[in-house]
């Protein structure tokens, strides 16, 4: 192993509260000389953010060294739309990485060559509107599938996936692709940050539908942490079977100590 990729809320942190063993179990994979990418499927956040918002919390981490459902998007729609106008619905955070990388937005759905969706607290009617007011034609992309994350005290809340699933309801089709784990733009996005393969790498969250599916389809070693959403009795219900389940993050040295 020389990489790993480490999930965000429910296993380093919940809310804005450093889960209990999580420095140290950074501090365990990079001491067997892993490169860590910390990768959260909340997209508000750019890799400068996450990292100042990691070394604040107490664990000291360099902007390449952390990346989101929002940078993997902004980094998509810059190769693949550099021209484009694209309909926007989600948070003021990432419309400004998005304008801040030169994605061009527009506010008027008639004049929109794509369709972005994405997590905010505002989310309403206003919104559907707008998305059935953009052409059915244009192609249709959402950041990240996480229906729910969870809050301060461990409550489920409704995440972007609810929103895009909304929007695909009210529209009637589907996105033509969600950016964040488990897809393949997101495995590519973070293998190249590693600079690794998959079989030489780790992948560490909280649940087994995004986390640990973008591990086990590219043979990853997959390890699950029960602090977040997902424990032990879901794996019955799922068509994932992690490698490992630990109780926390802090205590991934159990995990290192057999590979």
């Amino acid at each position: 192993m020389d990489g790993a990729i480490v999930d965000l809320d429910g296993t380093v942190y919940r809310g804005e509260t450093l889960l209990p063993g999580a420095a140290d179990g950074v501090d365990a994979l990079r001491s067997v000389g892993l490169d860590i990418l910390f990768f959260s499927n909340n997209p508000v956040r750019d890799s400068a953010a996450y990292a100042t918002y990691l070394t604040e919390l107490g664990i000291q981490t360099k902007p390449d060294e952390a990346c989101s459902s929002g940078v993997v998007t902004t980094e998509f729609l810059r190769e693949n739309h550099p021209s484009d106008q694209i309909y926007f619905i989600g948070d003021e955070r990432l419309q400004d990485q998005l304008r801040g990388s030169g994605v061009q937005l527009t506010t008027i759905p008639g004049e929109a060559d794509v369709l972005l969706v994405s997590w905010t607290p505002t989310f309403g009617y206003t919104d559907l509107q707008a998305a059935l007011d953009v052409d059915e034609s244009v192609p249709f992309y959402g950041t990240d599938p996480d229906r729910t994350f969870p809050d301060e005290d461990g409550r489920k809340v409704p995440g972007s996936g609810a929103m895009i699933g909304s929007v695909a309801e009210t529209i009637g089709r589907e996105p033509d692709a969600i950016l964040g784990k488990p897809s393949e733009t997101a495995l590519e996005y973070a293998l190249n940050r590693l600079d690794t393969d998959p079989e030489s790498c780790l992948v560490v969250g909280d649940r087994l539908d995004t986390d640990l599916l973008l591990g086990d389809r590219a043979g990853m070693t997959t390890v699950l942490v029960e602090t977040g959403i997902a424990d032990s009795n879901d794996i019955e219900d799922s068509s994932i079977t992690p490698d490992y389940v630990v109780d926390s993050l802090g205590d991934i040295e159990a995990v290192l100590s057999q590979l």
